[in-house]
């Protein structure tokens, strides 16, 4: 029995009309869930191929602060390490001359301790410095990794949400089913 027959009773009871006109809502129901299913997937296929380039980047930034950070550290070390040895220098001389003045007994050694205590102080100094300049570096890579991780996990957010946004096959199914029961229940003749 051909369910698009005109003339007698078609669907339900329905008349052939009737029939038709409720097969071919559920029929348009079920397409159109269909059709936003795949486009919610199409969106989350492209959120998950664009999140992927963004963490590139956003790996790719964080590796170039880093070796940024890295190069200013070495930088600064080796600037202090010059310092330190131009100071050693500069208080060898100032020794040399302390003691070629040929000046005698304690006021040579009080010089010439003044000038180690001066070239000491100066030493600690840099290296309070170069150890200061070393904790921040070690909090500018942690923060150039919780930014990074930051990012990674907002891509993965995003991911997350558009895969959610896809509606089951299930739910497709009930939609079409209660749609169809509402068409049928508004022709007024289930009963």
């Amino acid at each position: 029995m051909c369910v698009f027959a005109a003339g007698a009773t078609g669907l339900f009871g329905l008349g052939a009309s009737a029939s038709n006109l409720f097969l071919a809502s559920l029929g348009l129901t079920a397409a159109s869930g269909l059709a936003q299913r795949s486009a919610a997937k199409s969106t989350a296929n492209q959120t998950f191929q664009s999140s992927l380039i963004a963490n590139q980047s956003a790996e790719d930034s964080k590796r170039l602060q880093q070796q940024a950070l890295s190069e200013q550290k070495s930088e600064t070390e080796k600037a202090s390490a010059q310092d330190i040895f131009a100071k050693n220098i500069e208080s060898l001389i100032a020794s040399r001359k302390i003691v070629a003045s040929e000046r005698a007994g304690t006021t040579v050694g009080l010089l010439l301790q003044d000038q180690e205590r001066q070239a000491a102080n100066y030493r600690e100094s840099i290296n309070q410095s170069l150890e200061s300049a070393r904790r921040q570096y070690t909090r500018n890579i942690e923060g150039t990794e919780a930014q990074f991780l930051n990012r990674r996990n907002q891509l993965q957010s995003n991911i997350n949400q558009a895969y959610n946004q896809i509606p089951s096959l299930g739910s497709v199914l009930l939609n079409t089913a209660t749609q169809g029961l509402s068409t049928l229940a508004s022709v007024g003749t289930f009963s």
